[in-house]
């Protein structure tokens, strides 16, 4: 497949992916007034299904609530949306890109009355976002300089565009330095999450994570896989965590939905636990898989198919 599908969902309808435009006077452009979602549709025996569709529509309309931009249309269509970016383009998996955002409404930073905001929707074939290696082996990480946002300065709730500007700061930091990905403290030292990812760490066979008020963004895969543990008898604590907590660890690994679960080979140059995939990320990768790809039963209504 090539590196976009023949179409796209634009305000509406479905046009080809060359004639989706926007003007360079457009709002987001200027101010980042865009909110968004990654969502995964994955193969499956039924079809290609999407990874909790409904949760994800949610929490975009949730954040375009919070900025007050002004939605002219439906949960439902944006969730129709969502399953035409696939279906319409032959797709058996692919990476789903919901944007909701402020087009050409003037140069102020306040929106003109009247007007509302556009929408898109596209999908992409994206396979590993850290790479299929990292998945099986782990990968390197450092902790960034860059702290996370505060929570008193820019929801972090919110799946905003403008709130993945420190992400790139964090990125390109570690990956100029020859790591992989970052972690990031919030603004009081503690660990909050990566630069576009939720943190676990593993010590005597529990699971920690760090609690919302870390100013991190309430991940669906981070809640996907406390209650996989549950389901394998594992105990998920949400508490506060030193940055020597990971140091310290027996096992560390990202969940996202790009990220899917990635293993955490080392932070700072030391080795997590035994320098790669400890059993339990390995087993909650393995459960995670079955369950997105149809495998094992849907037991929590998260798979929509996006065929009739």
């Amino acid at each position: 497949m090539a590196d976009h599908p023949k179409s796209l969902w634009y305000n509406g309808k479905m046009v080809p992916w060359e004639s989706a435009k926007v003007h360079v006077t457009a709002h987001a452009l200027h101010y980042g007034s865009a909110v968004f979602e990654g969502i995964r549709a994955y193969k499956t025996e039924k079809g290609p299904q999407i990874f909790r569709l409904k949760d994800h529509i949610n929490r975009l309309f949730n954040s375009a609530r919070i900025y007050r931009f002004p939605v002219g249309f439906s949960k439902e269509d944006i969730m129709e949306a969502c399953r035409k970016s696939i279906s319409a383009n032959g797709m058996e998996y692919g990476y789903i890109r919901p944007l909701i955002f402020m087009g050409e409404v003037g140069l102020g930073v306040k929106f003109k009355k009247g007007v509302n905001a556009d929408a898109m929707v596209c999908a992409l074939p994206w396979g590993a976002y850290l790479g299929e290696e990292g998945l099986k082996k782990g990968i390197r990480v450092a902790v960034s300089s860059w702290r996370r946002l505060a929570p008193d300065t820019i929801p972090t709730e919110a799946k905003a565009a403008g709130n993945y500007l420190p992400s790139i700061l964090i990125a390109n930091e570690v990956t100029g330095n020859g790591y992989d990905e970052a972690i990031a403290l919030d603004v009081n030292g503690y660990i909050s999450e990566g630069s576009g990812e939720n943190v676990f760490i593993v010590k005597d066979k529990v699971l920690y994570t760090a609690p919302f008020t870390c100013g991190l963004l309430p991940g669906f895969t981070r809640d996907a896989v406390i209650h996989f543990a549950h389901d394998l008898g594992y105990e998920v604590v949400e508490k506060r965590l030193a940055r020597e907590a990971v140091y310290g660890a027996d096992e560390a690994f990202f969940t996202g939905t790009a990220a899917e679960i990635t293993p955490i080979a080392s932070v700072d140059g030391l080795d997590v636990g035994p320098g790669h995939r400890g059993p339990i990320t390995e087993a909650l990768q393995q459960h995670f898989f079955d369950y997105v790809q149809g495998k094992i039963e849907d037991k929590y209504g998260w798979l929509t198919p996006c065929n009739d």
